[in-house]
């Protein structure tokens, strides 16, 4: 029988943020934790302050879980968001003032982000530009960064617009920004959208409890079952390029696609179904992005709060497709670019980014052409196939650890390629090939069937969510991997 001792030394390794194992959705110890956090918060859901303090002291806790104290820089960036958010908005501010606010903010927001994330990237590039002995600075990345400071920016720019008044406390402000479902991977949460919810303070109705348990669910198969298990046979392609043949090559490549899929949309699906319980509503992050015809309609359904943001922080401003046809594309791949840079400071992202911006120039370029052609099963299996092929070989940029990496992966495709390998791959890889098919099925399926399955889970009885639950954790039980794999977007 374990001691007093023990007891509280388990609980303090529990309490303690440990930097190699950072508390994760699909970790015992955030369910555990939740578990205790939701009767508690259910007590104080009708008291608006005690609740607001509850949840920012929980949503900073998590945080700290998940990078240490990189938590007091949250802290402080909250803090000093509020206090210029009222300058901005107070009766009677110049505008001068008002602008200086903005820019005061927008410096150190990005300028943190830009420090953490980019600083050994331009380091890097400026040794090699005048050959001087580049030393990395050891630079830890802080989790979630790159999603909370743009949800600072946004907010900044909207009470300066007067899209959004500015909170009336600095809690609510921290209750926005550290919101604990979507501060480490999203969706970014924009404040015009999220503060209301705040004051109105309401319970969440029982469709939203099952919604919500209905959204952790799937999010937890998509991540813990499907993603994580299919990722050990796509990271044995992809640290070791070439080593495998150009069938084995393309299954690592259609698999990275499927996996990141599902490792980033299974945790949208999470913090929204976490949110749904506590009755808050978070933005529609992923919607069936592989149905997608054309990059145009793929930006539109995947990865949503982001692309979103994009296009309201960012295109629009340079001018969007207000200044002609030409500026237009120059606006999109600009766009882009930044996009792929947000996701890593290195040049495969930038490639990554402005290759998607190049698309989305040629297909706007070509509408008037493609609105001509024949709307028919043949020509949208076509668009799609493109669609997919031109996606999937960009993620391989995504994946790879260098350049050089992602073009010997492509070019491994087309060495030794062979379909008389597929029956020993089967044979060896049958609940991978499976499991790729289930993410296939889903998609092929029209949206309106899986929201028919959550109508019957909502209604189902107790005992049918019991079962379905107890099934799901018994999935990852029988496919876990030794360690919990962090998600892959933690790293933006």
């Amino acid at each position: 029988m374990a001691s007093l001792t023990d007891i509280l030394h388990n609980v303090g390794q529990m309490l303690t943020y440990d930097p190699e194992a950072p508390m994760l959705f699909s970790s015992g110890i955030f369910w555990a934790l939740f578990l205790v956090f939701m009767p508690i918060y259910g007590l104080l859901r009708q008291r608006k302050t005690q609740m607001v303090v509850f949840v920012v002291l929980f949503s900073f806790f998590f945080y700290y879980k998940s990078s240490g104290l990189f938590v007091l820089m949250l802290a402080g960036t909250s803090l000093t968001d509020w206090l210029l958010s009222r300058a901005i908005a107070r009766p009677g501010q110049s505008r001068a003032v008002r602008r200086g606010c903005v820019a005061l903010s927008l410096c150190l927001s990005l300028g943190i982000l830009g420090y953490f994330k980019y600083a050994n990237f331009f380091l890097w590039n400026f040794q090699a530009m005048t050959g001087g002995n580049f030393q990395p600075l050891d630079l830890v990345l802080p989790v979630g960064i790159s999603f909370y400071t743009f949800q600072s920016v946004s907010y900044i720019v909207d009470v300066y617009k007067g899209r959004v008044a500015p909170t009336r406390t600095w809690l609510e402000y921290a209750f926005f920004l550290s919101f604990f479902p979507a501060l480490v991977a999203g969706p970014i949460v924009r404040a015009d959208y999220f503060l209301p919810q705040i004051d109105q303070n309401r319970h969440a109705s029982r469709e939203e409890i099952y919604t919500g348990l209905w959204l952790i669910m799937l999010g937890v198969i998509k991540k813990a079952v499907i993603a994580d298990y299919i990722a050990q046979y796509n990271d044995l392609i992809f640290n070791s390029p070439g080593a495998y043949s150009g069938f084995e090559t393309l299954m690592g490549i259609i698999g990275y696609t499927m996996q990141i899929y599902c490792d980033f949309s299974g945790y949208s699906d999470m913090a929204i179904g976490i949110a749904l319980i506590m009755g808050f509503r978070l933005a529609q992050n992923f919607n069936f992005p592989y149905k997608s015809q054309n990059l145009t309609d793929f930006w539109r359904r995947w990865h949503i709060s982001l692309s979103s943001w994009l296009r309201d922080y960012v295109y629009i401003p340079l001018g969007g497709n207000r200044k002609g046809t030409v500026r237009t594309y120059v606006n999109n791949f600009v766009t882009m670019v930044i996009g792929g840079l947000w996701h890593g400071a290195a040049w495969k992202f930038v490639f990554w980014g402005a290759m998607h911006g190049a698309g989305l120039a040629v297909h706007k370029a070509s509408r008037p052409w493609l609105d001509r052609v024949p709307d028919n099963r043949l020509t949208r299996a076509l668009w799609w196939l493109t669609t997919m092929v031109f996606v999937s070989l960009l993620w391989v940029f995504f994946r790879a650890a260098s350049w050089d990496d992602s073009l010997e992966i492509i070019r491994s495709v087309g060495r030794d390629f062979s379909l008389t390998y597929f029956p020993a791959f089967a044979s060896a890889r049958m609940l991978w090939l499976v499991l790729m098919f289930v993410i296939i099925a889903a998609h092929a399926v029209p949206a309106a069937f899986w929201e028919r399955v959550r109508q019957l889970f909502v209604r189902s009885p107790w005992a049918v969510k019991l079962l379905l639950f107890i099934l799901t954790v018994q999935l990852v039980l029988e496919l876990r991997t030794a360690d919990v794999s962090p998600f892959i977007y933690f790293q933006f």
